[in-house]
């Protein structure tokens, strides 16, 4: 079993980040590499210049995400934990990919729409050909399996389409060159939503910083964002059928689930009844408790500049090894000499 993910380096991770997938990241690591497969984890600052973009705050952000997603319990020592830009191998095959990928796969990706908005034609190619690249990444290490949240399984369903014209084309049914990667989306991965908008994700670019929650905040910042976390002004219900039609409530009682490992079922009859003046203190509290390790660790790592670098060179000098033979066979079944 080969897992590959990654992560834009855009801003502070937040709970969402961190209850969504880098805490899968982690039990993954536990569970994958128990079993003799292997982790490769990555902070895509290759997809971060497909959009504007600060060049003089690129770097310190790549540093400052894989020391997040380390302080999460990421063990560099038993995952490849680095950044594309060091392997040049994914823009290599993103552009032995291009001839394989086709006009018409590209223009249904939605999340070119979603991203260019209604300048199109001022989008860079990068943005449009995006897909192409994290078709690439996946490709390179011969994933079998890439974790997923639902907006991202168009993406892999495209990387198995060129995946597989790729080998029909230029290899044989016995010899493929690359693997088709399985989706993997965790039954018990949390949506979280904004604190502020109930029926909007929390994100790393919405201006405001009531609406997230950020790994790198301290206690009384956490419980200053719960307090005024938007609610309604009814009680909480004793079943789940209850917090239909009331997104915010939904989204609270769902964070304090995911967070404690509870059912939303379990969380209701606990607090069923019960107004958010008891409920936000108890869901700030466990926040707190659950988080502080992981943002003293943060903000220790984020200190270190040496020891993020050591981590994320060993990290790529691992990546370029596993993605070497991917990369030379896709040249030589092109017919391309090197």
């Amino acid at each position: 079993m080969r897992i590959v993910s990654g992560i834009q380096p855009t801003g502070n991770l937040h709970l969402g980040n961190y209850l969504g997938a880098i805490r899968n990241w982690v039990r993954l690591q536990e569970q994958v590499t128990a079993e003799g497969g292997e982790c490769f984890f990555f902070i895509a600052d290759l997809h971060a210049i497909s959009m504007p973009h600060d060049a003089s705050q690129l770097a310190g952000a790549t540093r400052e995400i894989a020391a997040a997603v380390i302080a999460c319990g990421v063990d560099a020592n038993k995952s490849a934990v680095f950044n594309q830009a060091q392997v040049p191998a994914h823009a290599e095959l993103q552009w032995l990919l291009n001839g394989t990928a086709r006009m018409g796969w590209m223009n249904r990706m939605t999340q070119f729409k979603d991203k260019s908005g209604k300048n199109r034609e001022g989008a860079s190619v990068a943005l449009f050909t995006y897909p192409v690249l994290q078709a690439a990444d996946v490709l390179l290490y011969q994933a079998t399996h890439v974790p997923v949240g639902e907006d991202q399984k168009q993406h892999l369903e495209l990387a198995r389409d060129i995946a597989q014209k790729f080998n029909n084309d230029f290899a044989s049914e016995e010899d493929p060159v690359f693997t088709l990667p399985d989706p993997m989306i965790p039954p018990e991965a949390a949506r979280i939503m904004s604190l502020r908008d109930g029926t909007a994700k929390m994100s790393k670019s919405d201006p405001s910083e009531m609406s997230r929650i950020n790994l790198n905040d301290d206690p009384d910042t956490m419980l200053k964002k719960i307090k005024k976390a938007k609610t309604d002004p009814e009680p909480l219900p004793s079943e789940a059928k209850g917090l239909e039609g009331r997104p915010e409530a939904l989204n609270l009682v769902s964070i304090y689930a995911s967070v404690a490992e509870k059912s939303v079922a379990d969380v209701l009859a606990e607090f069923g009844g019960e107004g958010f003046g008891k409920f936000k203190p108890a869901l700030a509290e466990l926040l707190v408790e659950h988080l502080r390790p992981i943002s003293e660790r943060f903000n220790e790592l984020k200190k270190d500049e040496e020891q993020i670098d050591a981590i994320l060179a060993r990290g790529a000098f691992r990546a370029r090894e596993a993605a070497a033979p991917t990369l030379a066979n896709a040249y030589s079944a092109l017919g391309l000499l090197r």
